[in-house]
């Protein structure tokens, strides 16, 4: 429908069959108050099909459904289950927690906008939407970051590492939303601003002024919040898949001296560690690519280049960097076996295949507790 309640795909259909629409436009149904806060760029797109409004609104309420219910039994299970309150689980317990608000305030305004097919709820709104995303988004990314140097710290230094504390981890939790409260008021005090895009049913940062003020913020947030959380996550993952095929290594070798297949039980060396840490790691990286990299293209596109950005893909990007609050639960959360044994008990019928009852090795971080019973057999 759109703003005024009228059934829009007839419209559509009619002005679509004169020429497109004629000089109707994408920012056509934004209400007056909203007008000046919609760069003159949108104004050379003819309005969405509605079709496009609808699949948009079901996808992201889809998303958001399932993000919610994802974190929110995370947060639950590892704050409920006494096993899985250590100091490093409460960066996952972090970053559950920044992915489940992240969708409660994205996804219901979205899913509105998208039925109204336009932007609906008032300049102040539309700020605060863009200052949510960009908070939510920051706080995921740089607990994510935190978590690769977690497990680099116990995995590649082993026993040298100095252990994580639940003060130290709180610490760095206080770190994450200090971080990104930062980043993400700058905009709210005149440095760059949150705007509407696409096709007016969300709101972002600006990334179409060519003013040096907006452009700059876009570089140095980029810098900060992309490349540099990219390369320390690479950085860790990339070691301690070597600390680990390098343990790997001395084992069979052992082994092979000693005669014996495996120093470790037939359960064990069905599938070694390596392999287990390799694929979550590769899991890790491919997903942050997928998530954050069509939004950043999107972003420098608008402040570099005169390429045309059109409304739909825009929202796409948004689209998948808001998704990525419902990979994190997957790969943190149902990778950690532990996690699984407690989601079995609290509920048994989301678990297709109970877990082995002496499953309670981490198969992310819990490659040192491998390293240290290989140790001692050793």
């Amino acid at each position: 429908m759109s703003v005024m309640g009228e059934p829009s795909f007839a419209n559509w259909a009619a002005q679509r069959a004169t020429g497109f629409g004629g000089n109707l436009t994408v920012v056509d149904n934004v209400p007056p108050e909203m007008l000046h806060m919609v760069d003159a760029y949108w104004y050379q797109y003819a309005p969405l099909n509605p079709l496009w409004h609808g699949i948009l609104g079901f996808m992201v309420g889809v998303l958001g459904f399932i993000s919610i219910i994802g974190n929110g039994m995370v947060m639950y299970i590892f704050t409920s289950t006494r096993a899985l309150r250590t100091p490093s689980n409460l960066l996952v317990i972090n970053l559950a927690f920044s992915d489940f608000l992240m969708m409660l305030t994205m996804s219901p305004p979205m899913v509105i906008n998208c039925y109204y097919e336009t932007w609906v709820l008032g300049p102040f709104f539309c700020e605060l939407y863009g200052m949510f995303g960009s908070l939510f988004g920051c706080g995921s990314i740089w607990t994510m970051v935190f978590i690769a140097m977690d497990r680099y710290n116990v995995i590649v230094k082993g026993l040298s590492a100095t252990p994580l504390t639940k003060k130290t981890a709180l610490l760095r939790v206080l770190i994450i939303w200090a971080m990104s409260v930062g980043w993400t008021i700058a905009p709210i005090f005149g440095w760059n601003r949150y705007v509407p895009e696409g096709n007016m049913t969300a709101c972002g940062t600006d990334y179409l002024s060519k003013d040096v003020v907006s452009r700059s913020y876009i570089f140095v947030y980029s810098v900060f919040v992309y490349f540099l959380p990219l390369l320390i996550i690479i950085y860790s993952y990339w070691f301690i898949v070597q600390a680990v095929c390098a343990h790997e290594k001395n084992m069979r070798e052992q082994a092979k001296k000693m005669n014996v297949a495996s120093l470790r039980s037939s359960e064990a060396s069905q599938t070694s560690a390596e392999c287990k840490l390799a694929k979550i790691a590769l899991m890790t990286i491919s997903l942050w690519f997928m998530a954050w990299t069509p939004y950043l293209v999107t972003n420098y596109s608008g402040i570099l280049t005169n390429s045309k950005i059109t409304p739909l893909a825009t929202i796409w990007c948004s689209l998948f960097a808001k998704a990525n609050a419902v990979y994190n639960p997957i790969v943190y959360g149902i990778s950690h076996p532990k996690y699984r044994q407690a989601l079995q008990k609290k509920f048994p019928s989301l678990v297709c295949n109970a877990a082995p009852a002496d499953d309670t090795t981490s198969q992310a971080s819990g490659v040192t507790n491998v390293t240290a019973e290989d140790k001692s057999a050793a």
